[in-house]
């Protein structure tokens, strides 16, 4: 069978809190590791996406619907979805943030989190990939 899951890969979660949010693969890892038996996949995705805003609301209500919010998380594959799309630009500053151990120590998870808030930020202040920033209607 083809590996069709690889970094850069946008998926929509399926299960656990993040259902239902678009998330971009950072690292895979096909056949587990010691401490994780189990095919999973690292992913940085969006918690909670940016809102409309229009040319009427003041600066400060604009940054506050513009702000971006990232997860990181260690996925089983069974529980994500590929989708078409490919985000290769960003993969590797989300990788860059999201290296060994981060997942397990919380002050390096939140300062990956913050970097990958950021980059993800950049982007949607482009107007690149517009489709990752909106709301997964279904």
């Amino acid at each position: 069978m083809t590996k069709f899951i690889k970094a850069g890969k946008v998926v929509i979660v399926l299960k656990g809190r993040y259902a239902g949010k678009k998330a971009v693969v950072v690292a895979k890892k096909d056949d587990g590791h010691k401490g994780v038996k189990y095919p999973h996949a690292i992913i940085a995705g969006i918690e909670k996406e940016p809102r409309r805003v229009t040319r009427s609301m003041l600066k400060k209500q604009v940054k506050k619907r513009t702000k971006i919010n990232a997860f990181v998380k260690r996925v089983n594959y069974n529980h994500i979805m590929p989708t078409r799309y490919q985000l290769d630009d960003i993969a590797p500053i989300v990788a860059e943030a999201t290296k060994t151990g981060v997942l397990r120590d919380s002050t390096k998870r939140r300062l990956a989190e913050a970097n990958i808030a950021t980059a993800f930020g950049a982007k949607h202040k482009k107007g690149e990939n517009p489709w990752f920033f909106e709301k997964l209607r279904f």
